[in-house]
């Protein structure tokens, strides 16, 4: 079968999940029901009543009954994901925690658990414990250690290049302009998620050109957020009146054109030409006997040697990251980071001098590996 690319499936999930070709998603972010297990209708101190989740699609007959559902859709959703892809799941505190083992059980490897911290959220009007504010998102890799997209960078470029924590504030509840009503304006669906949300999701653990499913897509902010960063996207949903308004939210997304560079947010470090120290010793730009400096501490010193290893002043002899190591205690060590030579009165790392060896070498250009 062919990867339905940019359309929405009207049917079951686990029943299309199973149809489509295995290990061929890059991505999938899985909005299940929550079985709230509301018993009786919610209403404000002004008697008025509260808009709750009481839709058929969230109903299940007993914990046990939404344990197998969860098991399947889950299992359904390993099978077509890639080696390299991950799974995000939200939840709150009625389902996430029985998610969470499942994903284990099945073998899913989990990366964080991040926590959206609602500016807005529903008040407990009875007053009988906490207010509840937050929802809880599984991210995981298909297995122990398997490679998985994460774009560390552009997480912290969003997050006033600081290193972007797994509690998210500042995400409110998709409200005003955002929420999709009908024409009497009645929320169009009841657990409608924020675009903002999505783009973080997206944005940090896919890139331009991979596919995103969601197996629960109700009104499409998946899809919406998927369009405008240049992914490919793929949603399931059962419900007809759902499908309608998922797809005429998407087709009024018009993204700016693409643009390869301008959208690619992959860590430069990561992507750059793989270089050896060796390559730097061998060319010139650094010298037999020349000493580092390690973290630009003056007591901490280490002397290149021809064979691109470096002997400490205490008489250890390894890589640069292995002499690193030996001055942090045996942690582990980015010698590109951590060692520096003295140029000019001034510290320069040896990640600025491969970079620079990079540049004069013209390996952007030719995607040569060092």
């Amino acid at each position: 079968m062919k990867l339905p690319l940019n359309q929405i499936i009207e049917g079951d999930c686990i029943e299309t999940l199973n149809a489509l070709p295995e290990k061929s998603i890059d991505l999938i972010f899985a909005d299940p029901p929550y079985h709230l297990q509301l018993q009786n209708e919610l209403h404000r101190p002004n008697m008025t009543r509260v808009d709750a989740v009481d839709d058929d699609w969230d109903q299940f007959e007993s914990l046990q009954a939404y344990d197998a559902f969860t098991r399947n859709w889950l299992a359904a959703c390993q099978r077509v994901l890639k080696p390299t892809g991950t799974i995000w799941v939200i939840g709150t505190y009625h389902n996430i925690f029985r998610v969470g083992a499942v994903m284990q059980d099945l073998g899913f490897w989990i990366l964080n658990d991040v926590i959206w911290i609602k500016t807005n959220p529903m008040p407990n009007f009875r007053g009988v414990r906490f207010t509840n504010a937050h929802e809880t998102l599984i991210w995981a890799s298909t297995g122990k250690g398997a490679k998985y997209t994460f774009n560390h960078q552009a997480m912290k470029d969003l997050n006033d290049e600081k290193q972007m924590r797994s509690d998210w504030w500042l995400l409110s509840l998709a409200t005003g302009v955002e929420r999709v009503r009908d024409e009497n304006g009645v929320k169009a669906h009841s657990t409608q998620k924020p675009e903002a949300l999505l783009y973080r999701v997206i944005l940090s653990s896919s890139n331009p050109g991979d596919v995103v499913l969601d197996p629960f897509f109700g009104s499409g902010t998946t899809g919406v957020v998927a369009k405008r960063l240049h992914r490919n996207w793929i949603g399931i949903e059962r419900e007809k009146k759902y499908i309608e308004v998922a797809q005429k939210r998407i087709d009024a997304v018009q993204p700016e054109a693409f643009d390869a560079a301008a959208f690619d947010v992959r860590s430069k470090a990561r992507s750059a030409p793989k270089v050896e120290f060796a390559a730097l010793l061998e060319n010139g730009y650094v010298q037999p006997g020349q000493k580092l400096f390690f973290r630009k501490d003056p007591a901490k010193t280490a002397t290149i040697k021809p064979d691109a290893r470096l002997r400490t002043a205490d008489g250890f002899e390894g890589s640069i990251h292995q002499a690193g190591s030996h001055y942090m205690n045996h942690a582990p060590c980015n010698g590109w980071e951590h060692w520096f030579l003295q140029i000019n009165g001034g510290m320069v790392s040896l990640g600025d001098v491969r970079e620079r060896y990079r540049l004069e070498m013209g390996l952007y250009e030719s995607g040569s590996l060092g």
